[in-house]
């Protein structure tokens, strides 16, 4: 018996789909945003992650740090403030 082919000929596609893509993990979608934040990001961890980490975990993720950088700063000029004696 031989493999199986298609109309043209050739030998047949499998059927099956590729494995879809594993989602990221929080931990690691936060490294990945927050090397994004200062910058850096080696090459090879870009590509690995741009196949795992999905647009929105990225959205997500980079709201909640950004909001948590910005009351930070509130918080640490308030007790500079404070501490002044103002």
């Amino acid at each position: 018996m031989s493999a199986p082919t298609d109309p043209h000929g050739g030998p047949a596609a499998d059927p099956s789909p590729p494995p879809a893509p594993r989602n990221a993990t929080l931990f690691e979608v936060v490294p990945a945003v927050l090397s994004s934040f200062l910058g850096i990001r080696k090459g090879r961890s870009m590509q690995k992650d741009a196949v795992s980490i999905r647009p929105h975990q990225v959205i997500v993720v980079g709201i909640v740090l950004a909001a948590l950088f910005v009351v930070s700063l509130l918080l640490i000029v308030r007790v500079i403030i404070r501490a002044a004696g103002a």
